[in-house]
């Protein structure tokens, strides 16, 4: 009680956007409950702090368990069942969306065959894994996914998803573009009900109709849950973490490409170095760094990789690293002076002396140097 953190702006702006139709949050008593979730996770969990969508999750959470129940099924949620969900990158619902297009291909055929890209579909379905149907279904029948979720993990999204996708298969094939696509799905959710939900409805408000359109007389979620396990309940959880482990190798070798080629893009029109070149200069930079973190004994300093920090400074390596660096790329050698000459130049360039450095300071520096070099060598032929 009392303390701030650097999430706590960032949870208040989201409070009252959680449920605000249900009238638990309509109210002090609720939203100061949800407050007090998710800053107590965001002090357990630095590392996660709070993203988007953990408010959703939360507040559906406090209206069927008290404080703390709702706090270790949270902490359950973020930490073991969704995990990689909750950062800036959401790696983990980037690779389940990765398995999801191959669950499509496998299982609605058709349907991948007439859509070309995928990733349209899978940009849709983000939302499902990330709040679990919850920001697109109203929700005393999305509770029920939740329900599911919690006996099934993340294999009852992954069916549910694919039973959507089935059950709309005619409207997304004759789909002309990927707006409509949206439409056809978002009518389809909005319109799920709960026949055994004891409470009024309470829609979720994403619909498109258009003038022409009948009202979707809507689907019961207990059928749409059926069909889910009866027609793509085969995939074992064993077999979807093997997906699991093989798209997430491919989706953070996406984020490292570009990772590198925003970098580059940052730094070509700083350096006189050729892009080719810039490009190896990378690679011998980011396999320095890789070396530190997994082949050396750590040593108590700053962070070397911090993926909240701009592209072109999110890797750094230390003085000794920068030495071999310098050796092995510099257009010349000191002999004996050399080291010295590196210890030197490192520490003009740790600007805000924490005894590291990013790459764009690395290849700044290896420019003028080169630039030095070429001038000599101009002089000396003359």
């Amino acid at each position: 009680m009392g303390k701030c953190c650097l999430v706590t702006e960032e949870i208040e702006r989201d409070l009252h956007r959680s449920l605000p139709e249900h009238p638990a949050f309509q109210n002090e008593t609720g939203i100061a409950a949800l407050r007090r979730v998710l800053t107590a996770y965001a002090h357990r969990n630095p590392k996660i702090g709070y993203c988007q969508s953990m408010n959703i999750l939360t507040s559906v959470l406090l209206l069927y368990a008290k404080e703390e129940e709702a706090f270790w099924l949270l902490v359950a949620v973020c930490e073991r069942m969704l995990p990689d969900y909750f950062n800036h990158r959401v790696i983990g619902a980037q690779v389940d969306q990765s398995v999801f297009e191959e669950l499509i291909k496998e299982h609605l055929p058709e349907l991948a065959e007439h859509m070309n890209d995928l990733s349209a579909l899978a940009s849709i379905s983000l939302s499902w894994f990330l709040t679990l149907f919850l920001s697109i279904m109203p929700l005393e029948s999305a509770v029920s996914v939740v329900d599911c979720f919690f006996y099934d993990g993340i294999k009852a999204i992954f069916q549910l998803g694919l039973a959507v996708l089935e059950a709309n298969a005619q409207g997304l094939c004759s789909s002309k573009d990927d707006g409509q696509a949206l439409m056809v799905l978002s009518r389809f959710l909005d319109h799920i009900k709960n026949e055994d939900s004891p409470g009024p409805p309470v829609g979720s408000h994403h619909a498109f109709l258009s003038d022409d359109q009948e009202p979707d007389p809507g689907t019961d979620i207990a059928d749409l849950i059926r069909d889910s396990y009866e027609k793509f309940g085969d995939q074992s959880v064993e077999q979807l973490e093997h997906l699991r482990c093989r798209h997430r190798i491919r989706v953070l070798q996406g984020h490292e490409d570009t990772t590198k080629q925003n970098v580059l893009r940052v730094v070509i029109p700083e350096v006189s170095i050729p892009p080719e070149d810039l490009e190896e200069l990378y690679d011998l930079f980011k396999r320095e760094h890789m070396m530190s973190c997994y082949w050396e004994q750590p040593r108590p300093m700053a962070p070397r990789h911090d993926p909240s920090r701009p592209y072109a400074e999110q890797y750094r390596i230390d003085a000794r690293q920068f030495a071999h660096l310098f050796q092995l790329v510099s257009p010349w050698t000191c002999g004996a002076h050399t080291e010295i000459l590196a210890e030197r130049t490192f520490r003009l360039l740790d600007d805000n002396m924490d005894h590291l450095i990013e790459f764009k300071a690395f290849v700044s520096c290896l420019g003028r140097t080169l630039w030095v070099f070429t001038a000599m060598l101009c002089i000396m032929e003359k």
